[in-house]
């Protein structure tokens, strides 16, 4: 079975050898590329002034690589309170030697919320992405912190591959979705190259990693077909093999 890839070209390489691994055709249609921000010198100050902080909040490990890149040389943040939003973003964490303090089961923003304990009058720097969610934020002044927001990365629209562009005209058994950005990216794309983004062909089923990336999906006139219980390319692949899809499994 063919699968449609949308995600960043950097971030497909393990999630297409998962793929291939459980039998499925990957192909690569990237809809959106991650960049450091122009413009880091909020980081730089909130750098400089690291200590202040009760929390650092990370919600990909996107943030998290730029927000090292930077300063690769923050052994304060080895005694500070870190919170990571799924496994992956723990991961690149620890990778850097910093273990979280907390990640949450939901891997959602407002799902880290309750493990960051009394938030009145203490900061809570969250490095994010230039279109990120405005929940958590509000979650934590709501809460009495005060929410401390520094653009870490962007968001852009990706060139078209050439590959994912044929297997698409000649059809595709599933697309993934494991963001917003690429469902709406998606679209935009798609629209530009003459398809209908909601009758394509082959009647590609679609794959969303999470709820917040599903309701962007519905948002934009998708029929969800399965979602991840685990909100990673994993989960979503075995949400994929779970959802009654015949497909041969390569020994």
């Amino acid at each position: 079975m063919k699968v449609l890839i949308t995600r960043p070209r950097a971030q497909s390489a393990d999630f297409g050898a998962s793929l291939r691994k459980e039998g499925f055709e990957p192909f690569y249609f990237p809809v959106i590329e991650i960049r450091p921000a122009q413009d880091l010198s909020a980081l730089e100050a909130a750098l400089e002034n690291i200590g202040r902080y009760s929390w650092v909040v990370f919600t990909s490990t996107n943030a998290v690589e730029v927000f090292f890149d930077r300063r690769a040389d923050l052994h304060i943040m080895k005694s500070m309170r870190v919170a990571a939003i799924g496994p992956k973003t723990a991961a690149a964490l620890r990778q850097r030697g910093v273990e979280p303090f907390f990640t949450p089961d939901e891997f959602v923003g407002e799902a880290i919320l309750r493990g960051l304990g009394d938030l009145r009058d203490k900061w809570v720097l969250l490095p994010r992405a230039e279109i990120a969610r405005p929940a958590l934020p509000e979650a934590i002044r709501m809460a009495g912190g005060v929410a401390h927001e520094v653009v870490v990365y962007q968001t852009l629209p990706a060139e078209v591959d050439t590959g994912g562009l044929a297997a698409l005209k000649t059809g595709v058994d599933w697309i993934t979705f494991t963001s917003p950005s690429t469902v709406q990216n998606f679209v935009q794309v798609v629209r530009q190259y003459g398809f209908n983004p909601l009758d394509l062909p082959g009647k590609p089923k679609i794959a969303c990693i999470g709820p917040i990336t599903e309701q962007a999906a519905r948002e934009e006139g998708y029929k969800v077909d399965v979602k991840a219980s685990e909100y990673t390319t994993e989960g979503l692949i075995k949400a994929m093999i779970g959802s009654g899809e015949s497909y041969v499994k390569r020994s």
